[in-house]
C-alpha cells in the first residue's frame, strides 16, 4: 500500500544493504478478453480456467461454511498495529487494529471473502490483512506470472466512506522476518482504493524513500475509473502480469482487462530493478482506515464514516507461463548432488538476496539469523543413500556471534539429520566450502535450511549447497 507523496513511510536503519527492484508485466493475447467475461459474472463466479499456456501455481475460490475464517494453510494473518518490530501503524499512519477475528475477515458462505472494518461504542476502528503463507511467486526465467483477483470494493461513498482504503498488493519475499527493507525490495500495488472514489490505483514502489528513482513515498503509480459499474457498486478484475519475455521487463495492471499502468525495468537503473525483482513476492489482502493514502484526499475516518461494508472478494488466482529455463526446477527435478543455487528457494522465512562476488557470479541468500529458513521443493536423493552436506558458506559476523546451519527433510520442524557450526569466515563475500555428516537420505525430499543461533544478529550467507555419498 502505498503513501503519498509528502508523507513518509517509517523504516528503521537496514541490517545490511539488499540489492533488488521491483516487478513487471505484460499484456497476452485474450487477456482483455477473459477479465472482461470475468467481470460480468456472477458475485460467486468460480476463477477462470487458465487460458491455454497457462497454467494455475495458487488458487483460493474462497467456498466455506458462512462465518467461517480463511484457510490457514493458503493465508496468514496479521494482527494488531505493526509486524513485530516494524513500523507502527503499518507504516501508512492507519489507525485501525487488524484481528484474526471472524467479525474483520470472514467467508460468506457463498464463495466469497468478506473484509470488515468494524468500529465500537469507543470509536476504535478493526478491521483485517491476510498475506499469502507462499513468498515464491515470480515467473520464470523467460516467462510470465499473472496474479488477479475479482474484488468489489467497500460499497460506500461520500462522507460515509472517509477514511476507507481497501488493497489487493504483493511484497518482496525479503520483508518477511525483515520489515526494515521497504521500499528496496520491492511492492506492486495491484489495487488500491480511498475515500469511496470510482477509482483504482495501480503502483509500484521501489528503490530508497523518500526520493530516489522511484518517487518514494507516492511510487511509479496511475489511476483510473472502473470500467461499466462503480468501483463500488460491482465486481471488478484487478490484475498484474510480470513479462520477463520481453525486453525491458514489464509489469502491467489491469481493470477488467484494461491496461492503465505500465513500468518496465529502463524505468529505473540496474541495481533497483534487480533489488526489487529478483525474488518471489507474496500476495495481501486488507481494508486500512486512516492514514496517509486516504488523508491526500479528504482524509478520514470521521464522525460520518460509516463502519460495516466489507471488501468483497470471489477469488485469487496465481497462473505461470512460457520460461525458457534456468528458473527453480518443478518438485522432484532436483539433483541433491549437483549444487542448488541457495536463491532458487521455494519458501523462505527472513531472508533476503543479494550478488555475490563468489566463483561463478550470481546471486547469495543473505541477512540470515536464528529462525530463518529457506525450502527446495522436491530434491532427488536417489536410491543410494547421502550421507553428506556440503553448503557454501561466508560471514561477516561480529565477533562471538556464530550459528548453526541445519538440514531438515520435508518441515521446517522436522529433527535436523545433520548441522554444522559456523562463525565469520573474514567477510560476507569470502567463501567456504564447509562439510557435514548427515543421517541417510534416500527417494524425494523437500528440503528445509533452518539457522539457529544464540544471538540475535545475521550470522551467515549461503551461495549454494549440495549433498554426497
Amino acid at each position: 500500500m502505498n503513501a503519498p507523496s509528502g508523507i513518509p513511510r517509517p523504516r528503521p536503519p537496514r541490517r545490511r544493504p539488499l540489492r533488488r527492484a521491483l516487478v513487471a508485466v505484460v499484456a497476452t493475447l485474450g487477456l482483455s478478453a477473459a477479465l472482461a467475461t470475468a467481470a460480468t459474472a456472477p458475485a460467486n463466479a468460480s476463477a477462470p480456467a487458465p487460458p491455454s499456456g497457462w497454467s494455475q501455481v495458487f488458487l483460493d475460490d474462497f467456498n466455506g461454511a458462512a462465518g467461517s475464517g480463511v484457510n490457514t494453510s493458503d493465508w496468514q494473518y496479521d494482527t494488531g498495529t505493526s509486524y513485530p518490530g516494524g513500523a507502527a501503524n503499518w507504516g501508512t499512519g492507519e489507525v485501525e487494529s487488524m484481528t484474526s477475528s471472524t467479525n474483520n475477515v470472514a467467508l460468506d458462505g457463498n464463495g466469497d471473502l468478506l473484509i470488515t472494518p468494524r468500529r465500537d461504542a469507543s470509536g476504535n476502528w478493526t478491521s483485517g490483512r491476510i498475506e499469502t503463507t507462499r513468498t515464491d511467486f515470480q515467473p520464470p526465467t523467460g516467462g510470465k506470472l499473472r496474479v488477479e483477483a475479482r474484488i468489489q470494493m467497500p460499497n460506500v461513498t461520500g462522507d460515509a466512506a472517509a477514511g476507507y482504503w481497501p488493497a489487493f498488493w504483493m511484497l518482496g519475499a525479503p520483508f518477511r522476518g525483515n520489515y526494515q527493507n521497504w521500499p528496496g525490495v520491492g511492492e506492486l500495488d495491484i489495487m488500491e482504493n480511498v475515500n469511496g472514489l470510482n477509482k483504482t490505483w495501480a503502483t509500484m514502489h521501489c528503490g530508497t524513500s523518500p526520493g530516489g528513482p522511484c518517487n518514494e513515498t507516492t511510487g511509479l503509480g496511475n489511476s483510473t475509473a472502473c470500467p461499466n459499474t462503480t468501483c463500488q457498486s460491482g465486481f471488478h478484475t484487478y490484475t498484474t502480469e510480470w513479462d520477463r519475455s520481453v525486453s525491458p521487463e514489464a509489469i502491467r495492471f489491469y481493470v477488467d482487462g484494461v491496461n492503465y499502468q505500465t513500468v518496465t525495468a529502463n524505468q529505473v537503473d540496474a541495481t533497483t530493478w534487480a533489488n526489487a525483482t529478483n525474488h518471489g513476492f507474496f500476495v495481501i489482502l486488507n481494508v486500512a482506515m486512516g492514514g496517509g493514502f486516504p488523508g491526500a484526499f479528504g482524509g478520514g475516518p470521521t464522525g460520518a464514516t460509516d463502519p460495516g461494508h466489507p471488501m468483497v472478494v470471489d477469488y485469487v488466482q496465481v497462473l505461470q507461463s512460457g520460461g525458457s529455463g534456468g528458473g527453480t526446477p518443478p518438485p522432484g527435478n532436483r539433483d541433491a548432488y549437483s549444487p542448488i543455487q541457495a536463491e532458487s528457494y521455494d519458501g523462505q522465512s527472513g531472508i533476503g538476496t543479494e550478488t555475490t562476488t563468489d566463483t561463478g557470479g550470481g546471486q547469495d541468500i543473505g541477512y540470515i539469523a536464528n529462525g530463518d529458513w529457506a525450502s527446495y521443493k522436491g530434491v532427488n536423493f536417489g536410491s543410494t543413500a547421502a550421507t553428506q552436506f556440503y553448503a557454501r558458506v561466508a560471514s561477516g559476523a561480529a565477533s562471538g556471534v556464530s550459528g548453526l546451519v541445519q538440514v531438515r527433510l520435508d518441515s521446517p520442524t522436522s529433527p535436523p539429520i545433520g548441522s554444522f557450526s559456523v562463525a565469520n569466515t573474514g567477510g560476507w563475500q569470502s567463501w567456504q566450502t564447509i562439510p557435514a555428516n548427515i543421517g541417510p537420505a534416500t527417494g524425494t525430499h523437500d528440503v528445509y535450511l533452518t539457522f539457529a543461533s544464540g544471538q540475535p544478529a545475521d550470522f551467515v550467507n549461503v551461495n549454494w549447497f549440495d549433498f554426497g555419498h
